[in-house]
């Protein structure tokens, strides 16, 4: 009884109380936190709204031992209740220095190797809300090797928290004024 009360609270928040709390976003940059078979990573996250509903991101991630990668993906936001509960998918660009695991088939051994250049394609897809000047996200980011690393497929699952640095209210009012001054400047 606790739980569906609870749960009706927070619908009737997200519905009714969303533009008082949540912010839409121009900018974000934090901290994004991930998690795969081979390794746990924490890096930063960037996103920088370019249209309506699409971003880019940048990742930097890494376990501070083995895997370091950067990552650039561009992403579609699809609202789920509102323009801040919405999901993504999308698509990108990796690549960095991770270890691989290769079996030799004549001794069944596996040979672990470090530092490989990798290069890969990136697909994506996840939740986000913002609420507070705060953009929380959960993602699954799958990763295709193309060169570096012997496993052609590795996924990850990650969370990310971001401060929402510049609000797309204010974005949108500088790209108005940009547009303003260059019809005055072809009239004259």
């Amino acid at each position: 009884m606790i739980r569906t009360c609870l749960f009706l609270i927070v619908v009737i928040q997200f519905l009714f109380v969303k533009d008082i709390f949540a912010q839409r976003y121009g900018t974000a940059l934090g901290l994004r936190m991930g998690n795969n078979s081979y390794s746990r990573t924490i890096g930063l996250s960037i996103q920088q709204r370019v249209f309506k509903h699409l971003t880019l991101e940048g990742i930097v991630q890494s376990d501070f031992d083995r895997n370091t990668t950067f990552h650039m993906l561009i992403e579609k936001h699809n609202p789920i209740i509102s323009k801040r509960f919405n999901y993504y998918l999308g698509a990108g660009v990796s690549s960095g220095w991770e270890e691989s695991f290769v079996k030799v088939p004549e001794t069944n051994q596996i040979i672990h190797i470090y530092g490989n250049p990798t290069t890969g394609v990136d697909l994506v897809g996840g939740i986000e809300m913002t609420l507070a000047n705060t953009v929380i996200s959960v993602d699954y980011k799958p990763n295709f090797n193309l060169s570096g690393r012997e496993e052609f497929y590795r996924s990850q699952v990650g969370i990310s928290a971001r401060m929402v640095l510049v609000k797309s209210k204010e974005q949108d009012k500088k790209r108005r004024k940009r547009e303003r001054e260059k019809r005055r400047s072809k009239k004259k």
